[in-house]
């Protein structure tokens, strides 16, 4: 279709690319201004749009930022462009190495997806299978890739108390204690889950990201919890695999505040 017939989808996807070019929401008249658009038609499509989940209103700021749908969009992308046959060797090497369990996660929506799983001989079978979905923010796959995220986008993701979910009375319950998380994952360089998803069970986790540096995957290794003196030699491992596939999609890595 000619762009000339279809201004409004035009509009509507030079708003969420500016809006993906700013680390905060943006308010309307800013979006306006920028694009050279008419507010009343500014507001329509920013409304529109946050009816189908790609952008996300802050009334008590007035502001608009990028949506969950984008997310889930994003998300889908690497997928359907062989994420997992770029990560398989990957994540069969990592096996090799640590003689644990090895996954590949993504987020979806304020969930992480398991999209591949490599198995290691004599371990258990994990609750983290392919198709599973869990809470982003119980799990080190979820953890590590949301330490990889703007806060702006990690705040549209928990807007209030109703989007966290708990396991067993354990996980953060606030936007608060969720930010302190992330900022104890980007000190350490790594996420860290115990006992959390399944008794007994420990698991690190790092970022893969794209060329914007934005995270698409993260690479876990899961293990017993009385198997391992030290987390720090599985952490090591899970980094430099998912730096790894970081490479192999050309991406890098950039700081959020």
């Amino acid at each position: 279709m000619p762009r000339s017939a279809s201004p409004a989808v035009s509009q509507a996807v030079a708003i969420l690319r500016h809006l993906s070019r700013h680390p905060e929401p943006v308010p309307a008249a800013a979006v306006a201004r920028d694009l050279g658009l008419p507010r009343s038609t500014a507001y329509k499509l920013l409304s529109l749009l946050a009816d189908e989940g790609l952008v996300t209103h802050l009334p008590e700021e007035r502001r608009y930022g990028l949506g969950v749908g984008v997310f889930e969009l994003g998300s889908a992308y690497p997928r359907q462009a062989g994420l997992a046959r770029v990560s398989r060797p990957v994540l069969a090497r990592l096996v090799d190495e640590t003689t644990h369990n090895v996954h590949l996660a993504v987020l979806h929506g304020r969930d992480v997806l398991y999209v591949l799983e490599e198995r290691a001989p004599g371990r258990p079978m994990l609750v983290t299978d392919v198709g599973v979905r869990l809470p982003s923010q119980l799990t080190a796959s979820g953890l590590a890739m949301l330490a990889a995220l703007p806060a702006a986008q990690v705040r549209a993701l928990f807007p209030d108390r109703d989007a966290f979910v708990t396991r067993r009375g354990t996980g953060p319950r606030s936007l608060t204690a969720l930010r302190s998380e992330l900022a104890a994952v980007r000190t350490r360089g790594f996420a860290l889950e115990d006992g959390t998803v399944t008794e007994g069970l420990a698991s690190v986790a790092a970022a893969v990201v794209d060329h914007g540096g934005h995270p698409v995957a993260s690479v876990a290794i899961t293990y017993p919890r009385h198997v391992e003196a030290s987390v720090q030699p599985l952490a090591d491992a899970a980094r430099r695999a998912a730096q790894e596939l970081t490479r192999r999609l050309g991406g890098h890595r950039k700081e959020h505040p």
